[in-house]
């Protein structure tokens, strides 16, 4: 099945309100222009060095979204263009975020990234540790950085009532963070959630971003 058949398939699964950030790390640009050619316009990419030089040399009305571990002194390479940061892990993080935003004069969407699988391997605050952050309001200084939502990644696991109660619980939090800090916030409505094993779960618990790289691209060429 082609690059252009795949995304659709994909695509005609997705109800209204969900949107597809088709994630093209470690293949090459003939893949995402054809991805691009099919009509698909928000592509993820997890090395700082390797979206740049995609975002240098493919069309410009393409979103970029950064789904990695962003580290603190990469921040100002991607901060000219990145439409969205999927994974803040840290007040440390936010704040050089919001830094090298100011310095670019720019507003970057963020989302707060979560740890809600049973690995140790993957990166996020805890439920408290995000509570204690959003608490303390220093965030609130940050005039360059948009919080728009919360990202998590599940157990890599074939358990499904595993992978289904953890998206449960991280969309359970939204929804306690959205009343109780973003209320008023328009921007914060994102959740993403789902990859390309388990991305039908994580629309049934209200992911509003999905993250699919091998079901659209095929297996990374590492």
């Amino acid at each position: 099945m082609s690059i252009a058949e795949s995304l659709k398939q994909v695509q005609n699964e997705l109800p209204e309100g969900v949107r597809l950030v088709a994630v093209s790390k470690f293949h090459p640009n003939e893949a995402i222009e054809e991805a691009y050619r099919a009509g698909q316009r928000v592509f993820g990419e997890n090395k700082v060095q390797e979206m740049t030089a995609k975002y240098e040399s493919l069309p410009k009305d393409i979103e970029w979204h950064f789904i990695g571990h962003l580290q603190t002194n990469k921040i100002k390479y991607i901060i000219p263009y990145v439409t969205l940061i999927h994974g803040i892990d840290s007040y440390k993080l936010l704040a050089e975020v919001n830094k090298q935003a100011e310095k670019a004069g720019r507003t970057v969407n963020c989302l707060l990234q979560l740890h809600i699988a049973r690995e140790d391997t993957k990166f996020g605050f805890s439920f408290d540790e995000c509570r204690g952050m959003l608490a303390s309001g220093e965030w609130k200084q940050f005039h360059n950085i948009r919080i728009c939502g919360l990202m998590g990644m599940a157990t890599n696991t074939d358990n499904a009532e595993q992978i289904k109660m953890e998206f449960c619980s991280l969309s359970k939090f939204f929804r306690e963070v959205k009343d109780e800090w973003f209320s008023e916030s328009e921007a914060f409505k994102e959740l993403s959630m789902g990859m390309s094993h388990d991305y039908r779960e994580a629309i049934a618990a209200g992911s509003t971003l999905i993250r699919i790289g091998s079901k659209i691209f095929g297996e990374r060429n590492y």
